[in-house]
């Protein structure tokens, strides 16, 4: 299944105890449609997500980022402590792509890239002389 919406808030990494590592982070989708008296009706889903493959993913997930997510989703139920029922959509995410970002990611990329010449201008004259056994 595959959902596109955008973060509702900053992906967070949690540790667990086996020394796994998810990326916790949640999106918000938008859907409109027309009733039969022709009135526009939008409505909004929001996904609790969890992501395992990397935990760098979590860097370029900030709140308001558009992403498009491919997985599976489920629901959850619980009893909250008031003892009401609440229920919610999951969405256990196995890709992620990013087609725009928040502009606090977009200034992060920039430094980083700025960082990432630096480093690499110096480390092309640290190791000019040895050989690279990359396939590509």
């Amino acid at each position: 299944m595959n959902i596109i919406g955008r973060l509702t808030r900053d992906a967070e990494v949690r540790n667990l105890s086996n020394e796994k590592q998810v990326v916790n982070f949640s999106i918000a989708t938008n859907d409109n449609y027309r009733n039969k008296q022709g009135e526009r009706i939008e409505q909004t889903t929001y996904f609790e997500c969890a992501y395992w493959i990397s935990s760098k993913v979590a860097d370029f997930l900030t709140k308001g980022t558009l992403v498009e997510l491919s997985g599976r989703a489920y629901t959850s139920a619980w009893l909250g402590k008031d003892g009401e029922p609440h229920a919610g959509l999951n969405f256990h995410t196995s890709q992620i792509k990013v087609h725009s970002s928040s502009k606090r990611t977009e200034s992060k990329s920039i430094e980083s890239n700025k960082t990432d010449k630096k480093e690499t201008s110096k480390s092309k004259s640290i190791d000019t002389d040895k050989d690279d056994d990359l396939p590509f």
